[in-house]
């Protein structure tokens, strides 16, 4: 199993190579190093990164409002999946949140996404049919 670390700023290129190179993930100016540095600063502790070889080869961001939990960014690079990896970072991010007395955690796939929607219900994820997501951006500002 490779190394498992908490993510630091530090590692914020590492991290966008995963993203870029990684179908189904989209970038935003919420992926800005900037951003990232305020979510990690925001939310300590709570993000990680595997590494092997010398190299970060799979990473997951985690946060909360306070009440529930979110994952965002799970990535692992191919050669490494179905290692355990990703199952491990996001047991590392459901640790932090429940030492937070946070219970529920959610998550967002792309509909067009069908291989990040096969993993999480496999991994026992509910898919909710009972709500809606909206969101508001402010003009000027599309890609956030």
């Amino acid at each position: 199993m490779p190394a498992l670390r908490v993510m630091t700023p530090a590692d914020y290129d590492a991290v966008l190579a995963l993203m870029q190179n990684t179908p189904g993930i989209s970038l935003r100016d919420a992926d800005s190093r900037e951003a990232t540095e305020r979510y990690l600063v925001r939310n300590p502790e709570m993000s990680f990164v595997a590494e092997a070889d010398g190299r970060v080869i799979a990473c997951v961001m985690c946060g909360h409002d306070g009440r529930r939990g979110y994952l965002q960014h799970l990535l692992v690079l191919p050669d490494y999946r179905r290692q355990g990896i990703a199952q491990a970072l996001v047991e590392r991010c459901l640790a932090a949140l429940e030492q937070l007395g946070i219970h529920k955690c959610h998550l967002d796939v792309f509909k067009t996404n069908t291989h990040a929607a096969q993993y999480w219900q496999g991994q026992g994820w509910t898919l909710r049919t009972d709500i809606n997501r909206y969101s508001f951006t402010q003009k000027g500002n599309e890609n956030a």
